[in-house]
């Protein structure tokens, strides 16, 4: 629902248990139509029982303070396990019409903070950071949005001496070079220390998505142990809460030896930090692209393999020192990690830092923040850019000013042209200009940009004949008068050093606008899967990686129409997941 809505007087309190109950059952139907729901009671787990992930509590937020007319502590909402905690929170509730808007300072200056060299020959992701220690130690490098109303700063010379002393804890606790340490953490102060210290001790980090819900760490965790088992995790940096299961993880996953959070390693006062030779083709960390269960892939990449997707990305995007990144990605997935962090972090402009549930419960934050700080560049896939436009009132956009806002990334997910058309008309007047939108492709065997638009540009839109693209695979552009025509977005052209082909089953290429499989090769392209040598020989062509997305190029550009698995074909013709038009009879 819509919060443009008109509020609703609140509920008395009597009743405030079954409206509460009422509201959420309707959320969970609509969201598992046909499924059976057990009887739902104050104690029903919200997750498990109710099927409610943290988009769904997001808009079950949105209709409760609708229902009640009350405005809540969103995150404790959103992380609340049970309909009792969430009664709880409604009854201490400020009234809906008690709200009063944050009072907006005035813009900051643009974010630049003088020129400086960039590391250009360093060899490794913690010479690239020892390299700024040198020429810029106080430069500020994230600005991080918590719970309090100011965020904090940190510089280069404070995330590399915490990230240093970490590492020295860990080394004092028996890790060796080579060995891989799982991190399942929040964004914050933690995780960014995190990271570098398994860097700065030659080890390998491997970023595991923490729970919405701090109570189910435990079963979160357990439920992870064939991503531990893929990666031989020698240990794992968690929440505190995480250890009360490390005697029975060790059980399940033989390489884990120890289970320990920042706070615990800070106990003991280790000797200082033996350096460990390291060289840009060693794994700097782990991405898993598949879930908990299965056959985890884990896709190893190499120093040299991010810096040179990051130098070909800041290149095509001419990152410069007036820039500012605003993210509120998660860390543990590779647009937030190299895209957001890691490329900010080389390119030495200041990151401005969110979670993901400070977005996802309040979208307006995002855009605040690009006025805030002055952003210049951020990221987010597609289904964000459709909560800017669904569940942000325009009351709430009053004074915004998104002129600084030179590239706004989309990806990571299909992207819909129809979305860019209608955030670019509603946001328009709020300054962001034409050429901003900037639909993107990458993938995370290759770190994680592929394909980014050549120059700023209104988004290329394909518009084809659906029918001969389904029964040929040509993408014909369509006439004006042709039916149930299908629009494809572009991706982008090949970042320098990288190329892309079409391909049809057997390898061979196939011609302009006709579909195949999207396979490319590059220097950001990792050489396989951690642990996983039949995954890994599937993965390569002949020299070239197999996406398994499904595309076409034409005038240079990728267009994608499907992922491979994804695509159904039916009565001889192929069938497309990724156009939401398509009829599902």
């Amino acid at each position: 629902m819509n919060d443009q809505s008109t509020d609703r007087s609140r509920t008395p309190d009597n009743s405030a248990a079954d409206t509460l109950l009422r509201v959420a059952g309707e959320v969970s139907e609509e969201l598992h139509p046909g499924r059976i729901l057990p009887e739902i009671t104050l104690d029903s787990s919200l997750e498990y029982e109710l099927g409610l992930d943290s988009l769904a509590m997001v808009e079950l937020l949105n209709r409760v303070e609708l229902e009640f007319g009350i405005t809540v502590d969103e995150i404790a909402f959103i992380t609340a396990d049970t309909p009792r905690g969430l009664l709880g929170l409604i009854e201490h509730a400020l009234p809906r019409e008690d709200r009063t808007t944050p009072v907006r300072r005035e813009p900051e200056a643009p974010a630049g903070q003088g020129e400086i060299p960039l590391p250009h020959n360093a060899p490794t992701l913690n010479a690239a950071l020892e390299w700024h220690v040198r020429h810029c130690p106080d430069r500020t490098h994230v600005i991080l949005h918590g719970e309090g109303d100011e965020p904090e700063r940190i510089s280069y010379r404070q995330l590399a001496d915490q990230a240093r002393g970490l590492a020295a804890a860990l080394q004092l606790r028996g890790l060796r070079p080579g060995q891989s340490v799982a991190i399942m953490l929040p964004t914050g102060k933690a995780y960014l220390y995190s990271f570098f210290a398994i860097l700065y001790a030659g080890a390998i980090p491997v970023p595991i998505y923490p729970p919405v819900r701090l109570a189910q760490l435990e079963d979160h965790l357990l439920r992870h142990t064939a991503i531990l088992n893929s990666a031989e995790a020698s240990m794992l940096i968690t929440m505190e809460k995480g250890r009360s299961v490390a005697a029975l993880l060790k059980l399940q996953v033989r390489s884990l030896r120890l289970v320990t959070t920042v706070e615990a390693l800070r106990k003991r006062t280790p000797p200082p930090l033996r350096p460990v030779a390291q060289n840009g083709e060693q794994i700097a960390f782990v991405q898993y692209t598949s879930g908990s269960t299965g056959n985890p892939k884990g896709v190893m990449l190499s120093h040299t393999n991010l810096l040179a997707n990051i130098r070909a990305m800041g290149e095509r995007v001419g990152v410069g020192p007036e820039d500012c990144f605003v993210s509120w990605l998660p860390l543990y997935h590779d647009m937030g990690l190299i895209g957001a962090w890691l490329g900010s972090l080389y390119y030495a402009i200041p990151l401005v830092l969110m979670s993901p549930l400070r977005f996802l419960a309040r979208p307006e934050r995002w855009l605040w923040a690009i006025h805030d700080h002055r952003g210049t560049l951020s990221a987010a896939p597609n289904f964000a850019y459709e909560l800017c436009l669904t569940k942000i009132s325009q009351k709430r956009l009053a004074g915004l000013d998104l002129g600084s806002w030179r590239m706004a990334f989309n990806g990571a997910e299909p992207v819909s042209a129809d979305t860019l058309r209608r955030f670019q008309e509603r946001f328009g007047p709020h300054g962001l200009r034409p050429d901003a939108l900037a639909p993107v492709y990458g993938l995370a065997e290759c770190s994680v940009g592929l394909a980014f638009p050549p120059e700023p540009t209104a988004p290329r839109i394909d518009r084809i004949d659906r029918e001969r693209l389904g029964r040929e695979g040509i993408a014909a552009p369509a006439d004006a008068d042709t039916p149930n025509a299908m629009e494809v977005v572009a991706c982008g052209q090949p970042l320098a050093g990288h190329r892309i082909r079409i391909t049809d089953d057997q390898g061979e290429e196939r011609p302009e606008r006709s579909e195949g499989r999207v396979r490319f090769r590059g220097p950001s392209a990792t050489r396989g899967y951690m642990n996983n040598p039949q995954q890994t020989r599937a993965l390569f062509h002949d020299g070239w990686i197999d996406s398994g997305d499904v595309g076409y190029l034409a005038d240079g550009y990728l267009y994608l129409t499907s992922r491979s698995k994804d695509l159904i074909i039916r009565g001889g013709r192929n069938i497309y997941p990724y156009d939401k038009s398509v009829a599902t009879s």
